[in-house]
């Protein structure tokens, strides 16, 4: 009795605070996808000539066949350093406001701009020394130019917008969610049914909400953040070291963004632990638990982890085929 009367809840919560996800993402008016610049963008991001040891690319640490992550407390770059936080997965990130757990970047090509360069990451000294690595590949030239035209083709612009092509492939519809959430009820178990109801009732919804469940969309550029934890003080705090990184204050140095944190998405959770901007839970029950008694402040009991559990595993979508693309070879007499 109790499950039959959460059905029009659920249907009405679905309305209000989430929808089926998109199956495409719309491109951006200065730079729209062509399925050349996709294909040179899928090559670049497995490419690991972008960094200065020839061997770390962008799917290193933002594997597409692994829910876009690598599956890391925190990625390994350049001579075995270790970032300093979780890789957040590039999958459906198109659909996110601003970039990188701190927010940092606008878009999808600003974002791809700063691994590159980073110490920790791909090390490179600088974009021009990217550039200059690429022009000696005839094969990248050649590609290039077909792509972006023959005057002056190979720019670090044109390889973040050739990267950023690709990453909006990168989209997972069609999860027994989204197919609930358009009228077909029986892709969602009775488990996840309640899990859906609890966190609509308990509130973690007023956060995770909207089609990427990572709050509402908005505007490049226009991030949505929230203090983690909510609630300090619990045991988590010192057992997952929640409050040693400061969040957006980092980037920001403004005191009111400490401890302030992009909203991540809920899509494909289930493939993206370990969790939280420092990977320090293992587990998606653990995350479920911390959660709620964090950010709202519930204990919440065994069944009811379950089951919210259950629900979460129903927004894993569709991931796109992914091979691994052939990539231009350097000259034999070439030095990168």
């Amino acid at each position: 009795m109790k499950f039959i009367s959460l059905v029009p809840v659920l249907l009405f919560s679905i309305n209000v605070f989430s929808e089926a996800l998109p199956k495409a993402v719309k491109d951006p008016q200065d730079n729209p996808s062509t399925p050349e610049k996709i294909a040179l963008g899928k090559q670049l991001f497995f490419d690991g000539r972008l960094s200065l040891n020839n061997k770390v690319s962008c799917n290193s640490c933002h594997s597409v066949t692994n829910g876009g992550t690598d599956g890391k407390m925190v990625s390994t770059g350049v001579d075995n350093k270790l970032g300093g936080r979780n890789s957040p997965t590039v999958i459906n990130a198109a659909f996110m406001s601003v970039q990188f757990w701190d927010g940092r970047a606008n878009t999808l090509e600003e974002q791809a701009l700063g691994p590159m360069l980073n110490p920790v990451e791909m090390a490179m000294p600088s974009h021009d020394a990217v550039v200059e690595k690429l022009k000696k590949i005839p094969g990248y030239v050649a590609t290039f130019e077909k792509v972006f035209g023959t005057e002056n083709p190979v720019t670090i612009n044109n390889v973040v917008k050739a990267i950023a092509a690709y990453e909006r492939t990168l989209t997972t519809p069609n999860s027994p969610y989204d197919k609930f959430a358009t009228g077909n009820k029986k892709w969602l178990n009775k488990p996840a049914q309640r899990g859906f109801e609890l966190v609509r009732s308990v509130g973690c919804l007023n956060c995770h909400s909207g089609p990427n469940f990572a709050g509402p969309i908005l505007p490049n550029g226009q991030g949505f953040y929230q203090k983690f934890p909510v609630f300090p003080g619990s045991e988590y705090d010192a057992k997952y070291e929640l409050t040693k990184d400061l969040g957006r204050y980092e980037h920001t140095k403004n005191e009111a963004d400490k401890n302030l944190w992009r909203v991540p998405t809920w899509r494909n959770i289930a493939k993206t632990g370990p969790y939280f901007h420092n990977g320090k839970v293992a587990t998606l029950p653990e995350a479920v638990k911390v959660m709620a008694k964090t950010q709202l402040g519930k204990d919440l009991g065994k069944n009811e982890v379950h089951d919210i559990v259950e629900f979460l595993l129903s927004l894993t979508g569709e991931i796109p085929l992914q091979k691994t693309p052939k990539l231009p070879p350097t000259p034999k007499n070439v030095t990168l």
